[in-house]
């Protein structure tokens, strides 16, 4: 269960129900292709969990080059790196014998800049809602990065490379 709750708090707060209060030149880039990245892990979660009413169904993250590099090596996340945590509704079939993803309800993302982002560890945080992919961060440091705090060892990043 710590394994678990681990991996979804990678993104817990990212996906926190508020704004983005930013110019253009601050804001998380939206992730264009990340679905071609490389898939780091998946998990479910389900409808006892205590976060599962805002980040309840299946998970799955994704790491660009540059974070897979650091993620591999343990070694700490350059300028560039991107992290998305896409979460999708869960669909059980009628006699409840397999489950597969929904339609997606949302991509939180983790994107690295240091001298934009220095208040968070030089990350930047945001989550792109909805069928037109809207912003809805405005407080990064309070909605997200206060959770990865917890994860200050490991670049506040939660997933751990996994052969």
């Amino acid at each position: 269960m710590k394994t678990v709750l681990k991996g979804l708090l990678v993104f817990a707060f990212a996906g926190s129900s508020l704004a983005l209060a930013a110019d253009d030149t601050t804001q998380v880039d939206y992730p264009e292709g990340y679905r071609d990245w490389t898939h780091v892990k998946s998990l479910i979660l389900l409808e006892n969990h205590p976060f599962a009413e805002t980040f309840g169904g299946l998970h799955h993250v994704y790491a660009n080059e540059i974070a897979l590099e650091a993620l591999k090596n343990g070694t700490p996340y350059p300028d560039g790196s991107v992290l998305v945590f896409d979460l999708m509704e869960v669909i059980t079939d009628a006699d409840e014998t397999a489950t597969s993803e929904g339609p997606r309800i949302r991509k939180d993302v983790m994107q690295k800049n240091a001298a934009l982002w220095a208040e968070t560890g030089g990350w930047g945080y945001e989550t792109f809602f909805g069928a037109d992919n809207e912003r809805i961060i405005t407080d990064p440091f309070g909605s997200c990065h206060a959770c990865h705090l917890g994860a200050e060892e490991t670049g506040y990043v939660f997933s751990q490379y996994r052969e």
